[in-house]
């Protein structure tokens, strides 16, 4: 069954040509806003096309303007309206809001980089949220690069990822790396504060 989908991206990817992965990049852009895109497809797609390096950096830049994009949505436009008929059916309260507010950064940089995280929530959450966007967007530059790699890497080897358990293995060492990491960048330039 695998091998058929390894086949498919394949075919498909060299029937589209070029437009295969422009596709591919703004469907990125798009699934951080609507969830039934499978995000891994697309990533796996730019990797195949444009090489691991070039791959990843489209990937990764188109990532992070989709879940800025989300953010900003909520945040300027839907954040009022939203946040009161969320409240008014008791979906959500004030405590929820100042738990994901007071997040650390370490802790939403993890978050971001499980790689099985929904996007989307997160991007609703922080951007209806009082949360500052400079915290929301260091964290995104930390937790998708560790995302877009595992998906990248996972999807450009999705045979050899499913019969060897080793690579689960990884995804918890990339969350390790990505909280060590925002910790350190975290005291070093202060975005708690």
């Amino acid at each position: 069954m695998f091998e058929v989908i390894d086949t498919f991206i394949d075919t498909t990817l060299q029937g589209l040509g070029i437009w295969g992965p422009i596709i591919g990049c703004l469907f990125i852009l798009i699934e951080s806003m609507i969830p039934i895109l499978p995000l891994f497809v697309f990533i796996t797609l730019n990797f195949l096309a444009f090489g691991n390096i070039f791959g990843f950096i489209l990937s990764w830049l188109f990532t992070i303007m989709g879940c800025s994009l989300s953010f900003f949505l909520f945040r300027k436009k839907i954040q009022t309206w939203w946040y009161k008929r969320l409240k008014s059916k008791g979906l959500i309260s004030e405590k929820t809001m100042d738990r994901i507010t007071k997040l650390k950064f370490e802790q939403l940089t993890t978050i971001i980089a499980i790689p099985f995280t929904p996007a989307f929530l997160v991007n609703i959450a922080c951007g209806l949220s009082k949360m500052p966007y400079k915290k929301f967007l260091t964290s995104l530059l930390i937790g998708k690069a560790f995302l877009v790699y595992f998906w990248g890497f996972i999807g450009v080897s999705l045979i050899d990822s499913i019969k060897h358990p080793i690579y689960l293995l990884r995804v918890l060492i990339l969350m390790v790396i990505a909280y060590i990491i925002s910790k350190i960048i975290n005291k070093k330039f202060r975005i708690e504060e």
